[in-house]
């Protein structure tokens, strides 16, 4: 696969969250409205499109949780399944629970983004990293998940694909978190070669941040590799939105999607490869 630019993902990629962020969705339910949802839950609506913005992850599946609280007895299949169909996304969870045989008021009084975000950020920085970038006191103390997240590229790999390609950097962590992740790995790229949460507004799989990132490396063919689908989908829109060069996703398999059930859901999304992990991709590519 001919490339001149690699533009990896942070999470699931470069390091692994199943024990950091993964962990403060399913917990943060649990501590505000005392029930949650499964690691299965969580991969199912990251499959439904949309919530690369984890927080919003956990403000849907919590709106599951008071749905069921509130007598819908549908599964998070079903849910999900609905949500992908309304286009994915935090605004598709709310409009299909709203629309569900369910009393509207008993769910969204109980509904508390900013509480399940607030005790999500506790959870997830721990009590000193929370006042640092929180500016405030947490409302729980915390050890901080983010210190649980095992490197999972190798600087061998690291080196190999820095000096054969352009290097950039498209994650739907905040700047600061992302920061401190990049840090971890060994990776250094300029501000202008990253995207963050804090950068745009879209998120994945819109393909304006992948292709503002392509062209300020100056690159025609471009690689994305991300663990979900949603990534590979950025590269295909990415694709569509700008003809005059080539994008292709690659799918990687130290996130949610693993197997060949994996290796399934990425290549029906449009990848154009599937790795065991990110450090596969240098035998991957070729320089044109």
């Amino acid at each position: 696969m001919e490339a001149d630019a690699v533009v990896l993902d942070i999470d699931g990629v470069l390091v692994d969250v199943a024990d950091s962020y993964r962990r403060a969705i399913v917990e943060s339910i649990g501590r505000v409205y005392g029930r949650t949802v499964d690691d299965d839950a969580v991969q199912a609506f990251k499959d439904a499109g949309g919530f690369n913005n984890d927080w919003e992850l956990t403000y849907a599946a919590a709106l599951y949780v008071l749905a069921r609280d509130a007598g819908y007895d549908a599964d998070v299949a079903t849910l999900t399944d609905a949500i992908a169909e309304a286009g994915g996304g935090l605004d598709a969870a709310e409009a299909v629970v709203r629309e569900a045989p369910v009393d509207d008021d008993a769910v969204f009084d109980r509904w508390d983004p900013e509480r399940l975000r607030d005790v999500f950020q506790a959870l997830y920085l721990g009590t000193d990293l929370y006042r640092e970038l929180e500016g405030g006191e947490p409302p729980l103390e915390s050890p901080g998940y983010i210190h649980d997240e095992p490197v999972l590229i190798d600087p061998a790999t690291l080196d190999a694909l820095t000096e054969r390609f352009a290097v950039g950097v498209l994650t739907g962590r905040p700047a600061t978190e992302a920061d401190i992740a990049l840090s971890r790995v060994g990776l250094t790229v300029p501000d202008a070669h990253r995207f963050t949460m804090d950068d745009w507004e879209e998120g994945k799989p819109h393909p304006r941040a992948l292709v503002t990132l392509a062209e300020r490396l100056d690159a025609t063919r471009v690689v994305f590799a991300g663990d979900t689908l949603d990534d590979v989908r950025t590269a295909t829109n990415a694709a569509n939105a700008d003809p005059d060069r080539t994008y292709r996703g690659v799918g990687v398999l130290t996130g949610g999607l693993t197997g060949e059930s994996g290796r399934r859901a990425f290549r029906g999304a449009g990848a154009a490869a599937v790795v065991d992990d990110v450090n596969a991709l240098p035998d991957l590519l070729e320089q044109p």
